[in-house]
């Protein structure tokens, strides 16, 4: 807790500043983002990315976006106030919308994501640590809900090509949406009727079966979070 409220606050003068800054390259990986931010149009409302540093956010702002959404929670990392700092400067809306990459989604989640996706005022930016699970999902809901595309469109979100391994423990992502084609579409069930009524989440931890070299690679190598 106390890691999370290090940063859970307004910074103060350039040295704190200085070790936000160092915190989110070094400890957050964010080095890495600097060179590839994994920025994506889903559509022309809606962007998807890793975590934006201050520069990005100013670029974003620039093709208009109004609102950014960050999935990641807390406050334990330097790139949460200075992403809060860029969003005040650029008159961007921060919001939150959590999500987990490596367990079953949270059934009242999915069930408020509509009203969530009904009160963003677009152009927005999802993100969250890479760029490529979290984000994914998110993508695919916003899809599938919102914009009422078919669910394969929609899944496309979670795609190798924004660095998603289904094969990993990242890959219960997909599972969620396949236990909906099997138990949902397949009989002609809505799909936030089936996530109401019919998603099992313990029964989708329970059958989830993961892939050792994915898994090596999304936790271990890349280091996901």
């Amino acid at each position: 807790m106390s890691r999370i409220a290090r940063w859970d606050r307004p910074l103060a003068g350039r040295l704190d500043r200085l070790r936000a800054w160092s915190n989110m390259l070094l400890a957050d990986h964010g080095i890495f983002r600097l060179a590839y931010l994994n920025a994506h149009r889903v559509t022309p409302r809606l962007w998807r990315a890793a975590q934006p540093a201050p520069t990005d956010i100013a670029w974003f702002a620039r093709q208009g976006v109004r609102t950014i959404v960050n999935l990641r929670g807390g406050r334990e990392h330097g790139a949460w106030p200075l992403q809060r700092e860029a969003c005040e400067r650029h008159g961007i809306a921060l919001v939150e919308f959590v999500l987990r990459s490596r367990g079953a989604p949270d059934r009242e989640t999915i069930l408020g994501a509509g009203a969530f996706f009904a009160s963003l005022e677009e152009p927005a930016l999802v993100h969250c640590k890479s760029g490529a699970d979290r984000a994914g999902f998110f993508s695919a809901l916003y899809l599938l809900i919102h914009e009422k595309r078919p669910l394969d469109e929609a899944m496309r979100q979670l795609s190798l090509r924004y660095g998603h391994f289904r094969f990993a423990k990242t890959g219960i992502l997909d599972a969620f949406f396949e236990a909906y084609r099997r138990e949902g579409e397949a009989k002609g069930i809505a799909f936030l009727d089936w996530v109401a009524e019919i998603y099992d989440p313990a029964r989708l931890e329970r059958e989830f079966k993961t892939g050792f070299f994915s898994s090596l690679i999304a936790d271990r190598l890349v280091r996901r979070e």
